[in-house]
């Protein structure tokens, strides 16, 4: 008979060796469950930071442009991140960094929604800014519809076949120019019809044969087919006469707060003469069709992200001025801080500043 090994403290080694194995898978395994903890298990929290400043001309396409620009314009962003525990911790330390929770920011849609919310609200802060410049810069020009957007897909029905975000292109081959021309064209159609729906998802173009399903405006009795989803137009507004089309590339952030910087840089092409005077011009405000800046959220973490890129003017809507004001003395910033209420009180600051050396 074999004798088995016997350590220092009389444990049969085998035993030892089968107690270390157990132990280590037991640090293998609170390691595993920590590290999901920390870095991918997601919290009801939302940290903003500041973003970036980024040049918009590369974002613009000008037809027949002035090509004369020494300086820049940028927009300014805010980092909104779904926050991990990981990143919570982080923020903590981080004196430009805030916390909210996700439902404040949320509201009642869901984060598919309010991604494909911001998504609309920048092709229609695109639309005004290029209107904004035509008329400052006396261009005749025309509006046309260029597609439906869909915001959101209430219940389940189309949840497989339509989602938040889709661009719809045309229905049954025919391009409808606001929710009242789908409306009328489906109104000969009847609870259950198939339609054939050509979206363009993310850039991949697809179609889907959407079921009818019945639809009950607010006030109203009766009920119509349509395709179940809430929708709203994206206007492109385009120049009455040729050679002079704007067109944006793909600027990969949502929301409405860079309209006035996209029409101080359509105006800069369509004129003569180099508005930004070789200075870098940062800024923020949405803009309307008439020229009207409005106020915008985040202007604090905008000012911190145009000083990291050092910018030397910084427009700041009106409303906005007294936070961005108190948030550039923090941080001792030497930009010049100019509040505007108009695209017109914007372009006569830039013409009245001498050209930079």
């Amino acid at each position: 008979m074999k004798a088995e090994s016997i350590g220092k403290k009389g444990i049969p080694l085998r035993q030892s060796r089968n107690r270390t194995g157990f132990r280590a898978g037991v640090y293998l395994f609170t390691l595993i469950v920590l590290v999901y903890i920390i870095v991918f298990m997601g919290t009801p929290y939302v940290v903003y930071q500041p973003g970036g400043a980024s040049e918009v001309s590369p974002m613009i396409k000008v037809e027949n442009e002035d090509k004369e620009e020494a300086g820049t314009f940028m927009m300014t962003t805010v980092s909104a991140s779904y926050a991990n525990v990981a990143l919570l911790l982080f923020s903590a330390l981080n004196p430009n960094a805030e916390v909210e929770r996700k439902a404040e920011r949320l509201g009642n849609q869901s984060e598919e929604e309010y991604a494909a919310t911001q998504v609309y609200y920048m092709s229609s802060s695109q639309s005004n800014a290029v209107e904004a410049a035509y008329k400052a810069a006396g261009i005749p020009y025309h509006d046309a519809t260029d597609y439906l957007f869909v915001f959101s897909v209430p219940g389940e029905t189309g949840h497989k076949q339509l989602q938040p975000g889709d661009k719809i292109v045309s229905v049954d081959g025919r391009q409808v120019a606001d929710p009242e021309a789908l409306s009328k064209l489906l109104s000969s159609r009847k609870i259950g019809d198939q339609v054939a729906v050509s979206l363009d998802r993310g850039g991949k173009k697809l179609t889907e044969n959407v079921t009818l399903v019945e639809i009950k405006d607010s006030g109203k009795a009766a009920v119509r087919p349509g395709l179940g989803v809430v929708i709203g137009a994206v206007q492109k507004v385009k120049a009455s006469e040729a050679g002079r089309e704007v067109r944006f590339t793909d600027t990969d952030v949502g929301g409405p707060s860079a309209g006035l910087m996209f029409t101080m840089e359509i105006y800069n092409r369509l004129t003569k003469g180099d508005l930004t005077k070789g200075y870098r011009v940062a800024g923020t405000g949405t803009i309307d069709p008439n020229g009207e800046v409005g106020p915008i959220g985040g202007v604090k973490f905008k000012i911190v992200a145009a000083d990291r890129k050092g910018a030397e003017i910084f427009f700041v809507p009106v409303k906005n001025y007294e936070e961005a004001k108190a948030k550039a003395d923090k941080i001792g910033t030497k930009m010049k801080l100019v509040p505007v209420s108009t695209l017109s009180q914007a372009i006569q600051y830039m013409e009245k500043l001498p050209v930079k050396p």
